[in-house]
């Protein structure tokens, strides 16, 4: 199912998992209010709808996305063309299930700021990164420079930050920036079948996991164990050793499955 809009297009499967594409292809899908506008309300809209768990985003054409649309930045009268008030990131954030960067293309100062709030990064060989808000004396807003210090460390996030030199796939895959590196024409396969093997998660474990190792990675190893602790004997508590029997079996078959398809 697809629908309608301007600057994005979604396409809903019923495997569980949803694809938001960014499509300004011409302006290498630079961030104008209107595309941060609906991707804002895409995101909404999927994370009310049940039957969408995971979320892939990616980018049309040669660009994930250039950063903010400059054209835009000079004719606003807004502060910072209005980023502070349209943040797709903080969509992104609110979204309860894992978020999959299907990255294409080049991600650059906005564009990367998006792709670090992804729970994971499936990267074309054609990728490449980019933190330029130093060259042209900006500072980040919507998390990113926080996010890289605690994806890639600090040292290689100044190397970026400060250079604004740009980071390619393989190179990036070595850092822990990405979680695989793909041929271009396997890019969104790849997103798909990871999409597909987190939707066949129990929803509300699902969501709840996700949760978990977000809180957990912001704490103190022995306050991450005590919250783990905590959220385990809340959550196994409730559920029924039929259910467990049930959802082993499911697993099983689909991995049987999965073996005489491949």
């Amino acid at each position: 199912m697809n629908t309608s809009y301007r600057t994005i297009q979604v396409i809903r499967s019923e495997e569980g998992f949803a694809t938001i594409v960014l499509n300004r292809p011409d302006k290498l899908n630079t961030l104008s209010n209107e595309l941060r506008g609906e991707l804002i309300a895409a995101v909404a809209a999927l994370e009310s709808d049940s039957g969408i768990r995971v979320l892939i985003l990616t980018g049309a054409g040669r660009a994930f996305s250039a950063g903010m649309d400059l054209e835009e930045w000079r004719t606003s009268d807004k502060l910072a063309a209005g980023a502070y008030e349209n943040d797709p990131v903080k969509a992104l954030r609110a979204f309860s299930g894992p978020v999959i960067g299907a990255i294409n293309g080049m991600a650059v100062t906005g564009g990367l700021e998006i792709a670090v709030v992804c729970d994971l990064l499936v990267a074309s060989t054609e990728a490449r990164f980019a933190d330029t808000h130093s060259l042209v004396g900006l500072l980040p807003g919507w998390g990113g420079s926080v996010r890289m210090a605690r994806l890639i460390g600090l040292n290689r996030t100044k190397e970026l930050a400060l250079t604004g030199r740009f980071l390619g796939a393989e190179e990036a895959l070595a850092w822990g920036f990405v979680n695989h590196v793909v041929a271009p024409a396997e890019l969104m396969a790849k997103a798909e079948s990871i999409a597909r093997q987190m939707a066949a998660a129990v929803p509300k474990t699902l969501i709840a996991y996700k949760r978990l190792l977000d809180e957990e990675s912001a704490l103190p190893l022995d306050e991450a164990l005590a919250l783990e602790r905590r959220t385990s004997l809340a959550n196994n508590a409730q559920v029924k050793s039929e259910a467990i029997d049930a959802r082993v079996a499911a697993m099983v078959a689909r991995r049987k499955k999965a073996k005489a398809a491949a």
